[in-house]
């Protein structure tokens, strides 16, 4: 499929997209390529948007989310409320389990290492301080999911799709969600 090939939802019908995966994996540029192939909004509210909301560090927010839920509930409550205005991508960790009527659930996965060398190009540092920290980080959102949620991140089941990430480029993954939404009807191209 073409890479710059545009779709919109069929007339008369909104369409949500819920992507989810772990720190690293792509959401991010997976989730706005997808937006911008469906002409649709990106919904992509995080605690790095809070960070820098506040001017307080993401190390920071993250360890104050450890014991105070009200982060992660302010997130969340946003992005759900936006998701259910109209058609849009949501790309969020939780965003499969958080928006159980989204017409497609993605799920992105990588290696741990592989994940920690993207986040290391994006916000530099050394491959060791990011494999650690990526690490407490995983471990520290899975607990609190399931404290707040009863949402274990490690069962997909919920995904309509997982797509391995080191294996694809961004716009084959976009090009693979796209197919899936054409064949269910859901989009046309413009």
């Amino acid at each position: 499929m073409n890479g710059k090939q545009r779709f919109r939802p069929v007339p008369g019908r909104e369409v949500r997209v819920a992507i989810s995966g772990r720190s690293g994996c792509g959401n991010t540029t997976v989730s706005r390529l997808l937006a911008e192939t469906l002409g649709v909004t990106l919904i992509n509210y995080t605690f790095r948007n809070i960070a820098a909301e506040t001017g307080v560090s993401l190390a920071d927010i993250l360890e104050k989310a450890k014991t105070d839920f009200s982060y992660d509930k302010t997130v969340d409550t946003r992005q759900v409320e936006l998701a259910r205005q109209g058609s849009c991508v949501l790309g969020s960790r939780l965003a499969i389990w958080m928006l159980p009527e989204a017409d497609l659930k993605v799920f992105l996965s990588a290696s741990p290492r592989v994940r920690a060398e993207r986040i290391l190009r994006r916000e530099g540092g050394t491959l060791e301080e990011i494999l650690r920290f990526t690490e407490m980080r995983d471990q520290a959102d899975s607990a609190r999911y399931q404290e707040l949620y009863r949402i274990n991140n490690q069962d997909i089941s919920a995904a309509d799709l997982v797509v391995d990430t080191e294996q694809e480029l961004p716009e084959a993954i976009v090009g693979r969600i796209t197919e899936v939404l054409l064949e269910r009807g859901l989009i046309a191209p413009v």
